[in-house]
């Protein structure tokens, strides 16, 4: 098995702004505020969480081949 990645480098939409964040081992993140210009994003159709949708690796779920949130 390989090893979960538990850190993910999200690139906001809206404004470009890159952020390396931690993200949850045991959950989805649906909400994150931009912290380059403070919008809020949610998850694209189709994805569980901010991570999946903007981020360079995603969640730990679905890597685990959990689905979303262990679902």
């Amino acid at each position: 098995m390989n090893a979960i990645l538990t850190h993910s480098t999200l690139t906001c939409p809206e404004c470009g702004h890159v952020s390396r964040d931690e993200m949850p081992t045991d959950a989805c993140q649906f909400f994150y505020d931009c912290k380059g210009c403070g919008a809020v994003l949610r998850p694209e159709a189709g994805d569980c969480c901010v991570y999946c949708s903007f981020g360079d690796v995603a969640c730990p779920p679905v890597q685990m081949d959990k689905g979303c949130c262990g679902t």
